[in-house]
């Protein structure tokens, strides 16, 4: 987050899934943050959720395009 402080996070999409709930994001930032490239960034990705019994998230595993997201980092998007 220290890398993208102007960053939004967009919510996409919830997927109810066996376990729990897919939540799909993009994240849209610059990155000025210590060592920043100054360049924006605009990528995808989704946590899956497992709730526990009280409704709450008791694990969260993140998925994104590494290989994407660091071309951004170097590049920027329009």
């Amino acid at each position: 987050m220290i890398a993208f402080p102007d960053m939004q996070v967009l919510m996409d999409n919830l997927l109810p899934e066996d376990r729990g709930i897919e939540y799909h994001w993009t994240l849209i930032g610059t990155n000025t943050g210590p060592g920043g490239t100054g360049n924006r960034g605009r990528f995808s990705g989704f946590e899956e959720w497992v709730i526990d019994e009280d409704g709450l998230i008791a694990e969260s595993k993140g998925h994104f395009d590494q290989a994407d997201y660091e071309r951004q980092l170097e590049r920027g998007v329009d």
